[in-house]
């Protein structure tokens, strides 16, 4: 798939598989932001301000679920995150070079 980013959007998204969108510019709670995907331009209404460069949920991820961004596993939900929360360390972890991730699940 070609990414072409055009003017317009307010958050970055890169891969279908994406749960998230990258914000283009500092957004204000409230306020319905519009991305592009292969469907389209597409709007949220987002819940919580969104510093420029910090992620907004473009679907909603349960507790415990894999989070992707540019089509990569970026970390684990530790709570649920609905449509249009900000989404950052507060709501997920890093999974990557965990080495006592594997001592839990083996207990």
């Amino acid at each position: 798939m070609d990414h072409i980013i055009t003017t317009g959007a307010d958050a970055l998204y890169m891969d279908e598989r994406d749960h998230v969108v990258t914000a283009l510019r500092e957004i204000m709670a409230g306020e319905t932001i519009t991305y592009r995907n292969g469907a389209g331009s597409q709007n949220v209404t987002v819940s919580n301000d969104i510093p420029f460069g910090h992620k907004v949920a473009v679907a909603a991820v349960e507790i415990g679920a894999d989070v992707r961004k540019y089509g990569e596993v970026i970390g684990r939900a530790v709570t649920p995150i609905a449509v249009g929360q900000h989404v950052h360390v507060h709501n997920i972890e890093g999974i990557r070079g965990r080495g006592d991730l594997g001592a839990k699940e083996k207990n």
